[in-house]
């Protein structure tokens, strides 16, 4: 059978303590519940489910040069250690975040949860890099089903406006942080210990979260989800994910075996063959994995494809920094991770309230669009540089750019997206979003390392020193991922202005207010955003190899951020 009928789910308790009055003026007016102990207690678990997770996609980056003297192996050999987490990370984000949307988000968690730190307990103990890169794969995947329901449950457990804005700002800042704090966590515990522990670390943080939800996460409560007569389309759920998994492959192997390759080109191929057949299925299921309500949000996918551009020119930002800050400058790995923190703490402050007050203030059309310009002016002005760059004050200034622009941008890009996702779909809607991104990451950073390299080349030959090649090969990348920020503009300004959105059926203002033509400004909010999705999740595909100028240089453990 393609359809396996799932559990009902009892209404959602927080749901029912949500009262909605009406105002003198007759208007609906939002009364919040009273403070609830246990839904913050639930959102500390999954909060710090979710950091667990992002400190593993940049974590393995700095540990590559030690996993490698330890093995004896070549950096070729260690790529799937990186690759292998992307592909089943990226491949099962959609059919996870529906999963949660039809059999609860809380089994899903505490299986995600407990999958991922008995994977973690695997790599720790991995004597080759043939049972690494197994347990990688298991990591990915239980990430995925994880990560996926961190969102909903946000959603589901905070109804209140004001309470859900304050929950999402933490996660954003524990997403975003995440990242940055991996590279600076993996050094330390590569230098001072062994890199074994960077997945040793895993396994309280994982009992924690598992403990903690198993108590705090209710049955039959918003956190659950498990809609009424649902059913899992398993047909469906295979064809997309089996695409999706094929379809990453072939990028990430793009990078090393060139985009015209009989192997890019022929598993690209198998990818469009399978994509093409889970649409023909969809168009026949009773009860498809993606409804076509959801496919009928203009403002989803606009803004799903706006965050896409997005991610891949700051995933160009964070890879060619972190090339820079190591092979030119010089710097370890405690201090690359370090260099990221400014843009870190940048985008905690915009996440953690100032973004929501200037989204209020001028619409949440302006603050994206300002955001988007802003990082663009910092790409730019980290192209400008040269060999002779130091940190201070250029690239610095550079970090905080990008960390204003990017924590504006996505918090406003938040509300246009994702206004009218109905709660039913929480799930759903954030695993398109992820996806979106994930494989824009892969496509952009394959893109821009074979651009970066061939140009690398050139100047080599042309007789420029190793550095100078180098750097050039990375301001040629910069530019097309400056080209990525500017497309996403123009993205923006086309299909997410209020009135565009009014005028194809979508909500004229996400925010609940009325919308001001001219600028998308909104007054005073109602409801927030049924839900928001992921952040960009750093992904890893390896560039090219390195030109013969620049073929005996240390191995670039950042090669990628996984």
């Amino acid at each position: 059978m393609s359809e396996i009928e799932t559990d009902v789910a009892s209404p959602s308790t927080d749901a029912r303590k949500h009262v909605t009055a009406h105002g003198a003026a007759g208007g609906p007016v939002t009364v919040a519940a009273g403070f609830d102990r246990r839904r913050w207690l639930a959102l500390v678990v999954v909060l710090l489910a979710q950091l667990m997770v992002m400190l593993d996609t940049t974590v393995v980056n700095v540990a590559l040069p030690a996993i490698q003297t330890d093995f004896e192996v070549s950096q070729a050999d260690l790529t799937w250690a990186l690759n292998g987490y992307l592909i089943s990370y990226g491949s099962l984000l959609l059919v996870a975040g529906r999963l949660g949307d039809l059999i609860g988000r809380r089994k899903l968690f505490l299986g995600g949860i407990a999958v991922f730190t008995a994977a973690s307990v695997a790599c720790a103990l991995a004597g080759s890099v043939p049972a690494l890169v197994a347990a990688r794969f298991v990591q990915g995947a239980g990430g995925a089903f994880a990560s996926s329901s961190v969102l909903a449950i946000i959603v589901a457990e905070f109804v209140d406006p004001a309470e859900r804005a304050r929950a999402i700002g933490r996660y954003m800042l524990v997403s975003i942080g995440g990242g940055s704090l991996g590279l600076l966590l993996g050094g330390v515990l590569t230098q001072t210990l062994d890199w074994h522990w960077i997945f040793a670390i895993n396994i309280p943080i994982g009992a924690v979260a598992f403990l903690g939800a198993a108590v705090l996460l209710e049955r039959g409560s918003g956190a659950d989800g498990a809609q009424r007569r649902g059913r899992v389309d398993a047909m469906g759920a295979a064809l997309v994910t089996v695409a999706l998994l094929v379809g990453i492959y072939a990028i990430v192997r793009a990078a090393e075996v060139g985009w015209a390759s009989a192997t890019t080109l022929g598993t690209g191929a198998v990818a469009l063959v399978l994509l093409a057949a889970f649409a023909g299925w969809e168009a026949r299921a009773a009860d498809p994995m993606i409804p076509p309500r959801v496919l009928r949000q203009r403002s989803l996918l606009a803004g799903s494809a706006v965050r896409a551009v997005m991610a891949a020119g700051m995933y160009g930002y964070l890879f060619f920094g972190t090339i820079y800050l190591q092979q030119v400058l010089g710097y370890d790995a405690i201090a690359t991770g370090a260099a990221f923190l400014p843009q870190t703490a940048v985008v905690g402050a915009m996440s953690l309230g100032l973004a929501t007050w200037l989204t209020a203030r001028f619409g949440p059309y302006r603050v994206l669009i300002t955001g988007m310009v802003i990082m663009l002016v910092g790409l730019a002005l980290f192209a400008g540089g040269g060999v002779g760059t130091e940190y201070v004050p250029r690239l610095l200034v550079v970090s905080l750019l990008l960390g204003a622009g990017g924590g504006g941008a996505f918090v406003s890009l938040t509300t246009l997206a994702l206004a009218d996702v109905p709660p039913a779909d929480a799930g759903l809607a954030s695993g398109i979003v992820n996806v979106t991104m994930q494989v824009s990451g892969a496509i952009g950073l394959a893109v821009f390392g074979t651009v970066a390299a061939g140009r690398s080349a050139e100047l080599a030959r042309d007789g420029h020193s190793a550095d100078e090649a180098l750097v050039g090969g990375n301001r040629l990348g910069l530019l097309v991922a400056c080209g990525c920020v500017a497309a996403g503009i123009v993205l923006a300004a086309v299909s997410l202005r209020p009135r565009r959105l009014a005028l194809a059926g979508g909500a004229p203002d996400p925010a609940g207010g009325a919308p001001d033509p001219a600028d998308g400004a909104t007054v005073a909010p109602v409801e927030a955003p049924a839900a928001t999705p992921d952040v960009p999740h750093p992904v890893t595909v390896p560039p090219p190899s390195p030109s013969p100028t620049n073929a005996d240089r240390a191995p670039r453990p950042a090669d990628g951020l996984a």
